[in-house]
């Protein structure tokens, strides 16, 4: 389960429809949310940086394929990708989808002594680890000439930056207020980037750094409401994945981040699968694509139902935090978020509270999958493939 592991739940669709009092009251405070735009021009990109931990699940792969097609639509300048699982192939699998892509010079960072396989067994001594090896499978993957079918310049993904010492020199050249964070994974990195000290970038401690330049936090953490999986009910607040495989990180973020947090549980991405028909279709205008060929890997690795209809947990947190005014979803009363000793999550309503939870309703569902598809097989504007003739960056 992804209470204990993403890939192990399987299909299940949310129990119960948000209060209308709930949504009333989300659209009611839709001019007090921490729009990710610019306050003077909305139409202006985002400048956003994505966590992830790349591993053991293919939604981190959807939801990076989704930045790439916000950013070739002008709406998102994505200026990091920090990775939160100590495992070298996973910088190198995010550096051969960003040239794919056509945008090769993002900086990626890559955690220290953070979660490794060893780590996991330890976690999950009941689970195979590594889960999938796409990462390292489509970045080794050679075509009959010797050369690489996806290519890319992080060969060795373990020389990637630091991923604090980047986030810390990312967030200092962007403007005051003007980032959104995306966290999909582990709280490893941007626990770590809260407790830093000031250095040669930036005189300001963590903390401060995030506060002076960070406008929201979108993550995918915690299980909001109740649903099921493997025919059973799982209650509201139950450990989740991301929570649970760094308990002491996570109480850090949600105790100390000093912005406003927007949380996407484990019920949202749950209740709207990625469907199968689209990596069958809409990724075919080439011959070999990364992110149909690490969906069909990650069936075969985990020996998954194909067709596969798999959960979006972590492409709800990028369409919140890079469109929040679509009405995609609806919000929780402010509060507070707390994450306890086993993985789990608390909510509780504050007024003053700056902490939310996305809520989904029946209505919001079909479009706001069918915007996340749409957006995942988008073609790039300009790959390493020669997609449309350009050349990358």
């Amino acid at each position: 389960m992804r209470l204990l592991s993403k890939h192990l739940i399987a299909a299940a669709l949310l129990m119960g429809v948000p209060v209308a009092a709930q949504i009333s009251y989300a659209a009611s405070q839709a001019s007090k949310l921490p729009w990710t735009a610019n306050d003077k021009d909305r139409s202006a990109p985002v400048n956003v940086i994505f966590d992830t931990d790349m591993w053991s699940d293919i939604d981190d792969a959807l939801a990076l394929a989704m930045l790439h097609a916000l950013q070739d639509r002008h709406e998102i300048n994505l200026v990091a990708v920090t990775v939160s699982t100590g495992d070298k192939w996973c910088a190198s699998y995010v550096d051969l989808v960003n040239t794919f892509y056509g945008h090769p010079r993002v900086p990626i960072g890559l955690v220290r002594n953070g979660l490794d396989t060893a780590a996991f067994r330890r976690i999950y001594p009941s689970v195979t680890w590594p889960t999938t090896r796409y990462t390292e499978l489509l970045s080794e993957e050679r075509n009959k000439d010797g050369t690489l079918m996806y290519p890319h310049r992080l060969l060795d993904g373990s020389k990637a930056p630091e991923a604090v010492s980047l986030l810390r020199k990312t967030l200092m050249a962007q403007p005051d207020g003007s980032v959104v964070m995306i966290q999909v994974g582990y709280s490893t990195n941007l626990a770590r980037l809260l407790d830093s000290a000031a250095d040669v970038v930036s005189p300001l401690k963590g903390r401060d750094l995030v506060r002076q330049k960070v406008r929201l936090l979108s993550v995918m953490a915690g299980n909001f409401g109740e649903s099921t999986g493997d025919g059973s009910i799982l209650a509201k607040g139950s450990p989740e994945f991301n929570l649970k495989s760094d308990v002491p990180s996570a109480q850090e973020l949600f105790s100390n981040w000093p912005t406003a947090i927007v949380a996407s549980g484990f019920e949202i991405g749950k209740a709207m699968l990625y469907p199968a028909v689209s990596i069958e279709r809409d990724f075919s205008y080439v011959e070999h694509h990364p992110i149909a060929e690490t969906y069909r890997t990650y069936a075969e690795e985990t020996s998954s139902r194909w067709p596969h209809a798999h959960a979006t947990y972590d492409l709800t947190a990028v369409l919140y935090a890079v469109r929040p005014d679509r009405d995609y979803f609806s919000l929780s009363k402010p509060g507070r978020i707390t994450v306890l000793p086993d993985g789990g999550s608390r909510f509780d309503e504050s007024e003053n509270g700056s902490h939310r939870y996305l809520i989904l309703s029946e209505a919001q569902k079909a479009r706001t999958l069918e915007a996340m598809v749409m957006l995942v097989s988008q073609p790039p504007q300009r790959s390493s493939s020669g997609w449309h003739g350009h050349s990358a960056e």
